[in-house]
């Protein structure tokens, strides 16, 4: 068994985190820490874990834990890593934006499909944000077969919890509820996270991703469709999918047509792939609290320690 701690306790991406943690036959849970809650019952917060666990949040560090996940604002993992210091052995998963693009640390980003290798060699994990990896695994096949030569257009709409627990005017109830909207359009910020990836991938000629994201109005759950120029058929584009996936425990290429319920509260990516005269569409689908943020980050874990990649992972989806 390893130690593990959760640095901001209440949030949703933690919140997670605990249900995952609790329950996987490799990790003890050793601590909660939470600024704002330190001393009250975790399941206080987090109700879904009433019944499942005694523990507390705490306003204390175990600072030789093997691994800790770092749920904080993004901008403040930088912070909290300059003010405090884990033993030479603890390895990090950091769920912010703080390290996800390359430059001067030690981080090494997260996107199991396609950097499986050096993540389990790697002590310190960049977790992907929850867009990129829905859009990376819809597209980066074609990149990793030279074939991704023009422009991109992406629309994808997201769940309420993606932006987090606090509190917005377009986040509360009477805004989100019956109501549609597109924000950032071409310049969210995931956006530099796909393209880092295409330039490892496809070091040629790199196209533009045409991004617009939406907000939908419902809890959580990523749906998103890309669509490029693509000179082959359906069954070859099929056939570089499946080959890129092939080793993949949780990204799979389905025939059925896709909706969010196939994935929410799973680490899954499902991908439907149509052929529209010149163009194909890429449907890609996530649960963004799962293989978005949490499920990914405990994949990554369970790489780095050398577990079963899918242990405390194998979800059913809340399809009813």
């Amino acid at each position: 068994m390893i130690k593990a701690g959760i640095i901001g306790g209440a949030g949703y991406t933690a919140g997670e985190l605990i249900r995952i943690l609790i329950n996987h036959p490799e990790v003890k849970l050793d601590f909660v820490y939470s600024t704002s809650q330190p001393g009250k019952p975790v399941a206080g917060v987090h109700q879904d874990l009433l019944g499942e666990t005694d523990l507390q949040f705490s306003g204390q560090i175990n600072k030789n834990v093997d691994v800790v996940f770092l749920c904080l604002g993004h901008g403040n993992s930088v912070k909290f890593l300059a003010e405090n210091q884990f033993s030479g052995n603890t390895k990090i998963v950091d769920l912010s934006t703080d390290y996800r693009m390359s430059g001067e640390h030690s981080f090494v980003y997260g996107l199991p499909e396609f950097n499986k290798e050096k993540i389990k060699k790697a002590d310190f994990i960049a977790n992907p944000g929850c867009f990129a990896t829905a859009i990376s695994l819809a597209i980066l096949p074609l990149a990793k077969a030279g074939l991704l030569q023009d422009d991109v257009h992406v629309n994808a709409v997201t769940g309420a919890t993606g932006a987090g627990t606090s509190l917005s005017a377009t986040t509360h109830f009477t805004w989100r509820d019956n109501n549609f909207s597109s924000y950032k359009a071409f310049e969210h910020q995931h956006l530099n996270e796909i393209g880092q990836s295409l330039k490892i991938i496809q070091k040629d000629k790199l196209p533009e991703i045409n991004f617009i994201p939406n907000r939908g109005n419902f809890s959580r759950g990523i749906h998103a469709t890309a669509y490029t120029k693509f000179d082959g058929n359906l069954e070859q584009a099929k056939k570089i999918y499946s080959e890129a996936y092939i080793d993949s425990v949780f990204t799979f290429v389905v025939e059925e047509d896709l909706h969010l319920k196939q994935v929410v509260n799973t680490n899954k990516c499902l991908l439907k792939l149509q052929k529209f005269g010149d163009k194909l569409l890429i449907t890609s689908i996530i649960d963004n609290l799962l293989k978005g943020a949490s499920g990914q980050a405990v994949q990554n874990m369970n790489l780095m320690f050398g577990f079963e990649e899918t242990s405390g992972l194998k979800l059913k989806a809340s399809y009813f």
